[in-house]
């Protein structure tokens, strides 16, 4: 689909690579030639390895038979849609983050795509800037798998597979996301969790829904987890986010 972005009169020897995003590679589905030449040379040039399909079969292959840290793929594309394509590779266990470009912008539209598989959804007109950026938070989630089944901090077990929670041998009862909020805060014990990481993580929002939807949670497992012991293991930390930490 035709949509240049925002920026597109953008000197792109001005675009600096941002954080470690000069390590990635990434794959562009976009059946408009311009469109899809002016994101490749600016991903390009902002040290990002960029590959191109033109249609959605092509990309469904590429993206199929290629490692990429990010998708980026036009909703509407010849051959095979850009939803068709996103859960045709969920369907095969395929878990790279996909980013939805879209002249389609309204509130349906994009939980349409986000229930379809995507990781997050920017409609066009759009500032590169904003996709760019956007990428890197993509591209930083990916990682390499965690190998973990079972997280452990002090007492406190949490077994991934199970969906079980103990603490000190006695099960724990945690709704589902009581338990995805738990399972990151343990992923990432000892560290500082902002209220962002939670709502793009847990959550998957990828904007400040502007509620006490997170303080809520954090409350509710608070409530959980250290009623009836007598050693606190989540912390608040004033300003910055929350902490999963055993001090014994």
């Amino acid at each position: 689909m035709s949509a240049a972005p925002q920026e597109h009169a953008l000197s792109l020897a001005e675009t600096q690579p941002v954080g470690n995003v000069g390590r990635m590679k990434i794959l562009i589905i976009e059946d408009d030639l311009e469109a899809a030449v002016y994101l490749t040379k600016a991903f390009r040039e902002a040290g990002i390895v960029a590959d191109h399909a033109s249609d959605g079969e092509s990309g469904l292959f590429m993206g199929s038979e290629n490692t990429y840290d990010v998708i980026v793929i036009d909703r509407m594309l010849p051959r095979r849609d850009g939803l068709s394509v996103i859960s045709e590779l969920r369907r095969k266990a395929i878990h790279t983050p996909v980013l939805i470009l879209s002249a389609l912008g309204q509130v349906d539209d994009r939980v349409t795509g986000l229930r379809a598989g995507g990781d997050d959804y920017l409609p066009k007109p759009y500032a590169f800037s904003e996709l760019l950026a956007r990428v890197e938070v993509l591209g930083r989630r990916k990682g390499t798998p965690d190998q973990d089944v079972v997280y452990r901090v002090g007492d406190l077990e949490l077994d991934r597979l199970s969906h079980e929670v103990r603490r000190g041998g006695k099960e724990i009862l945690l709704q589902p996301r009581e338990f995805r909020l738990l399972e990151y805060l343990m992923k990432n014990a000892g560290q500082v969790v902002t209220r962002t990481m939670l709502l793009e993580n847990v959550w998957d929002y990828h904007f400040d829904p502007q509620t006490n939807v997170i303080d809520v949670h954090v409350s509710r497992l608070r409530s959980k987890i250290e009623k009836d012991y007598s050693q606190p293991l989540l912390k608040t930390i004033r300003g910055a986010g929350y902490m999963i930490k055993d001090e014994g």
